[in-house]
């Protein structure tokens, strides 16, 4: 399991697909929580309540596992100051 993450392809392909997990868990707990009109009941209601938070959070460490990702198949660069 360790090996997975060593290879920085693998971290970024998982990245995306945790990313777009983060939007759709978003969305679905944005739509079923604020804009869904119909009854549902409670335990759903904060379940959806709940994916408002999950998904951000999600987006988040996606975002920085990409990051990292393209930091290891680039490389560490200098960068030049000008004075």
């Amino acid at each position: 399991m360790l090996t997975f993450f060593e290879s920085p392809l693998n971290v970024l392909h998982l990245s995306s697909k945790i990313l777009v997990a983060g939007l759709l868990m978003l969305l679905a707990g944005i739509y079923g929580a604020y804009l869904y009109k119909g009854h549902m009941p409670i335990a759903l209601l904060v379940a959806m309540h709940a994916l408002t938070i999950l998904g951000p959070t999600l987006i988040k460490i996606g975002y920085v596992m990409r990051l990292l990702a393209q930091y290891r198949v680039r490389g560490p660069q200098m960068i030049r100051q000008t004075a």
